[in-house]
């Protein structure tokens, strides 16, 4: 365990009570994926030698390829089934430039697949009617001839450009994600972080950060963010969102080099991190906060945002260790 060495005395760290939580409940891919951030080895920072590469983690990642070059098999634990979904392939996206390894054949097997899906417009629904049939969220429908969704999009666009891919696909998906985003106004918080996802990528980066600032002033004067977490209360909840389903200053700015990061005070975002560093539960994990709709989805989901409040809480040099 990843305390190995410390006091007897000592309580155990935030990355140990993890630790014990991932090995316990995760799937093998948030296995690898823990072991590779923060165990010793390529990308961990403690441990006990028990960090894989990053092939290691690939490997894990390649059980969910699909024949079409897409992903399926419940990647994103709210879609079920073996079948392949855009949002599956932006979870694999994140995974891959985790472990820096957003490019080669691999990727261009997912622009293909991306082409295939592609709405009129060129860019992404967020549920492909191939997911018919199979399980899946309720808040999640599956209709015929789904629209395009920037919910969808962005964040892959945005990693794609961040990793320097270059494809016929991007032109017109990149299109469309400016369109988007500088059109928003009424909006809710997915969509918010989807467009600063893209925008943290795109390779224009006066229009993006004219266009991040301008979405700052949208999600402070919808009160789009909580940011008092001691009074929640007085920041509604997104129409649709489940009861207590809040959005922090650390779930726009996911690390400081974010566009989002210039929206909040220095004061806001550390308490944003302090409220991070205090949803650690009993049993070592992070809690989610969407709608929990059947027991397997939430056990799944649990590790990948531990995971994931583990690397924001480091990457502004909270102590984990």
């Amino acid at each position: 365990m990843a305390e190995t060495g410390a006091s007897p005395h000592a309580a155990p760290s935030p990355v140990a009570r993890a630790e014990h939580f991932v090995w316990l409940t995760a799937r093998v891919l948030e296995q690898r994926r823990f072991a590779y951030h923060f165990l010793s080895g390529t990308g961990g920072t403690t441990g006990s030698g028990a960090g894989p590469s990053a092939d290691a983690v690939e490997t894990a990642l390649a059980a969910y390829d699909t024949e079409d070059g897409g992903y399926g098999y419940a990647l994103e634990p709210d879609l079920r089934g073996p079948v392949s979904q855009p949002l599956h392939v932006g979870h694999a996206l994140r995974v891959l430039d985790s472990i820096r390894r957003c490019g080669g054949r691999r990727v261009e097997r997912v622009c293909r697949y991306l082409t295939s899906v592609s709405t009129p417009d060129g860019a992404l629904p967020a549920i492909h009617p191939s997911q018919r049939g199979y399980p899946s969220a309720p808040f999640m429908p599956v209709v015929d001839d789904p629209p395009s969704e920037l919910l969808a999009t962005g964040p892959v666009v945005g990693l794609l450009h961040r990793n320097e891919v270059w494809h016929a696909w991007l032109f017109r998906a990149t299109d469309f994600c400016w369109a988007a985003v500088e059109s928003l106004e009424k909006s809710h918080p997915y969509e918010i972080q989807a467009a600063v996802a893209f925008l943290d990528g795109a390779p224009d980066r006066p229009r993006a950060e004219a266009a991040a600032d301008r979405l700052g002033r949208i999600a402070r004067e919808q009160q789009l963010v909580a940011l008092d977490p001691e009074r929640l209360d007085a920041y509604p909840v997104a129409p649709g969102y489940a009861p207590g389903e809040h959005h922090f200053a650390h779930d726009y700015a996911k690390a400081p080099e974010s566009l989002a990061r210039a929206w909040f005070t220095d004061e806001e975002m550390a308490r944003s991190l302090d409220h991070l560093e205090q949803d650690q539960q009993e049993d070592g994990g992070w809690p989610i906060s969407w709608r929990q709709w059947a027991p397997a989805v939430a056990l799944e989901a649990r590790p990948m945002v531990t995971i994931e409040a583990l690397r924001t809480l480091r990457a502004y040099g909270r102590s984990i260790a």
